[in-house]
């Protein structure tokens, strides 16, 4: 019932800043959770950042100082700025969103954007 569209990612080089974006299909507003996810090949999908209840944050321990989440509802979109980027962020990153219907949690992502630090 959501879609999820990323935009951003692409190369940078070490010390370099992204700004991924996620433009959701309905009201952010009226979704319950939404969050940022990183994947490498070979290994499990990890949470960066994440909005929990209200306007709540967690972050990682590895982006803590350096990446932020933020939205803006007017727009139906959330954000990840990335800075001080490092080689070991280089990885697929994915927009998530959960929604809630009663007791029931559906879960939502988008198509994931390259992120690839190099020099």
């Amino acid at each position: 019932q959501v879609q999820l569209v990323e935009s951003g990612g692409g190369l940078v080089q070490p010390g370099g800043s992204l700004r991924l974006s996620c433009a959701a299909s309905k009201s952010i507003f009226n979704i319950d959770g939404m969050g940022w996810y990183r994947q490498v090949p070979g290994k499990q999908r990890e949470v960066v950042a994440e909005f929990t209840s209200g306007s709540n944050t967690n972050y990682a321990d590895f982006v803590k100082g350096r990446f932020t989440i933020s939205r803006d509802n007017a727009k139906n979109t959330v954000y990840l700025q990335m800075n001080s980027l490092k080689p070991e962020d280089t990885a697929v990153y994915y927009c998530r969103a959960i929604v809630r219907i009663t007791t029931t949690l559906y879960h939502y992502w988008g198509q994931g954007t390259q992120v690839t630090v190099s020099s």
